[in-house]
């Protein structure tokens, strides 16, 4: 295969693949990706495939075998804690800054709030088919939102280098309920227009996820 005017690049068309394989789960974490198999499997040239494993490299998705290769990141505590400390202040500052851009919107309503809600029924419904790794993905999407209702452009630039690892802490998401239940509250302080509010909800959120992301690391071992 080779790329054609107009066509989406065949090396973003294989990160995006191999990408959402990682986030899903099919390439386990710690597990070797071959770049000769991946390129099989997509039924690409190994051109694209070399291209896009390197890209999701430097994404922090993959890393580098010490001889050759590569493998799944796999999430160490350290890890976990290093992304948290840098979310943590900066999921909080959206909230902020989304309930004050709501407020200043008032009597109107930001499109993204219809975008958040859309991001909370799908999650409802997700868990009600018992489809963990979907909602994942909706509670990502519905994290995303935040931040570009809160209209920060370097906010949202610096969240795109976090956006798909913590798509990985999602799914380490030990208590689903109780993180369900938060974005709803979190929706509903946002809509209320108060920052302080809207913060100290997503304080709370970011902070209980951080602990069910490394009870779950703890169980695995």
């Amino acid at each position: 295969m080779t790329d054609t005017p107009g066509r989406t690049p065949l090396s973003e068309q294989a990160r995006d693949a191999v990408r959402e394989r990682i986030v899903t789960g099919r390439y386990p974490q710690g597990s070797r990706i071959v770049e000769r198999e991946v390129a099989e499997e997509l039924a690409m040239s190994r051109v694209p495939v070399r291209e896009a494993l390197r890209a999701l490299a430097a994404e922090g998705l993959l890393e580098l075998l010490p001889h050759s290769g590569m493998r799944v990141r796999r999430l160490e505590r350290a890890d976990v804690e290093h992304l948290y400390e840098v979310w943590e202040p900066l999921a909080v500052q959206a909230s902020r800054l989304a309930a004050r851009r709501v407020a200043a919107c008032a009597p109107d309503e930001p499109a993204e709030m219809a975008l958040l809600r859309d991001a909370l029924d799908q999650a409802d419904r997700a868990a009600e088919r018992g489809e963990p790794t979907a909602e994942a993905g909706v509670n990502a999407d519905f994290h995303a939102t935040v931040v570009t209702l809160a209209g920060n452009p370097l906010l949202t630039r610096t969240m795109d280098q976090l956006a798909w690892q913590l798509r990985l802490l999602f799914g380490l998401n030990d208590e689903p309920d109780t993180m369900r239940a938060q974005h709803h509250r979190m929706y509903a302080d946002i809509a209320s227009g108060d920052p302080d509010t809207a913060g100290a909800m997503t304080l709370i959120h970011v902070r209980d996820s951080r602990l069910g992301a490394l009870r779950s690391l703890v169980e695995e071992e």
